[in-house]
């Protein structure tokens, strides 16, 4: 039961409309990252070959990061009065991250998949920075984040990989 006090207090003080352009946009992002972190494990879990030990370590940390991102981002939107959507079948039909190959896999192979998903998830942030720019500085703050941290995973990848 909820007493009329309970009634009488708002969501947020950020203006309906608002909230709602926050959710449009860090929305996907926690899709993505949800997407992220899931398939990051299952590369965790699969990878081999050259320098196996570091890329199995440094996938669990990406898995972590997108862990607390996707948080961070979900938050928001909750913070704000509005629900959000990452139940597993959510996410796996609205990702825009590509699937990743099942089985075992080369270090490789396994570095330019998750790449490759950090890279898709990263325009889905880009996209909210630049959208909630004129929409709501805070939440673009949280894009902002998210994107610096999936940028230095990405480089760390990245570094297993490059020839100079």
């Amino acid at each position: 039961m909820t007493d009329s006090k309970t009634k009488a207090i708002p969501t947020s003080q950020v203006d309906p409309d608002v909230t709602a352009g926050v959710a449009q946009f860090l929305g996907p992002v926690v899709v993505d990252l949800q997407a992220l972190a899931v398939d990051g494990k299952q590369a965790h879990w699969h990878v081999r070959g050259e320098n196996f030990q570091a890329v199995h370590l440094l996938l669990d940390d990406v898995v972590a990061h997108a862990q607390e991102f996707a948080d961070l981002a979900a938050e928001r939107v909750v913070a704000l009065g509005l629900p959000i959507d990452a139940r597993i079948q959510t996410v796996a039909a609205k990702t825009s991250t590509p699937e990743l190959a099942a089985g075992f896999q080369q270090s490789g192979d396994t570095i330019a998949a998750v790449i490759a998903s950090i890279d898709a998830t990263l325009a889905t942030v880009r996209t909210a920075i630049d959208e909630l720019d004129e929409l709501d500085q805070v939440s673009q703050d949280v894009a902002v984040e998210i994107a610096r941290g999936l940028e230095k995973d990405r480089w760390f990848l990245f570094a297993h990989v490059a020839a100079e």
